[in-house]
């Protein structure tokens, strides 16, 4: 398994739904591939802080610049993909 194949798989792997057989090839490829390895860690850090976490109100004048930065973000067209 390459690193590519094993990001096209990541959401099912995370989520418990990947074959077995499957399962064992991404395991064996992270155990030689510290990059994949952070990003699933990170991942599931991110959804156990998710599951786990309590609803956190922004200050309103950080809410309000990153509502606006958002607004302006999307205003902007796509980048062109190669």
């Amino acid at each position: 398994m390459k690193c590519q194949d094993l990001l096209k798989l990541l959401n099912d792997y995370v989520d418990g739904t990947v074959d077995p057989a499957v399962c064992a090839e991404f395991e064996k490829h992270m155990a030689g591939c510290n990059p994949c390895q952070v990003v699933v860690d990170n991942i599931r850090g991110a959804i156990t802080l998710y599951k786990n976490g309590q609803p956190y109100e922004l200050p309103l004048p950080f809410r309000e610049r990153l509502h606006a930065t958002l607004r302006e973000c999307w205003k902007q067209p796509p980048p062109a993909q190669d």
